[in-house]
């Protein structure tokens, strides 16, 4: 293989006719210019891209650390568990104590509820004031019922048009 002994131009010379010498190297001078801002600019934004990945991947890495840490220091203990326990037993004595309720009475409970009145405090009253909260309470329960009526209607009433438009197809 042979190697020329010459030294050859990094930079090629123009050869466009259209162009003055100075044109043509102010031209050159410029593109180059431009390439290195260029060049710069996206070096720049790939830098801040990176950064930006790094300082996300930094905060997640230190948000387990400290769940890590938090969740070792502190091992549960017996109270925890007898608090847990107890929390879940009454959450489920009170769901059997709902579902042990017939309809009526909880609509009964949820309208004493509305009413900001609890079983003690109806106890507590004289009673002219029980009969009428029985009276009010015996109200709501008829307007309830017949909503769910008239829903229960309606509902029916679609269904049948929904049918029959189906029947048609």
């Amino acid at each position: 293989m042979l190697v020329s002994a010459q030294k050859t131009s990094a930079i090629q010379p123009t050869q466009r006719s259209d162009m003055d010498p100075s044109t043509a190297a102010a031209s050159a001078l410029y593109s180059g210019l431009m390439q290195n801002v260029q060049n710069a600019t996206t070096l720049q934004a790939s830098q801040a891209v990176q950064q930006a990945g790094n300082t996300v991947s930094d905060n997640v890495a230190a948000a387990f650390a400290k769940t890590r840490v938090l969740l070792q220091a502190t091992p549960p203990t017996a109270s925890t568990a007898q608090a847990n326990s107890a929390t879940q037993g009454s959450a489920l004595d009170e769901f059997k104590d709902y579902m042990s309720k017939s309809p009526e009475q909880r609509m009964r409970d949820s309208i004493l509820e509305e009413m900001g009145i609890t079983e003690q405090d109806l106890k507590n009253m004289p009673p002219e004031k029980q009969l009428a909260v029985a009276q009010e309470i015996a109200q709501r329960l008829q307007d309830k019922l017949k909503l769910a009526q008239v829903e229960k209607d309606a509902n029916g009433i679609e269904k049948q048009v929904t049918d029959t438009f189906l029947a048609a197809l």
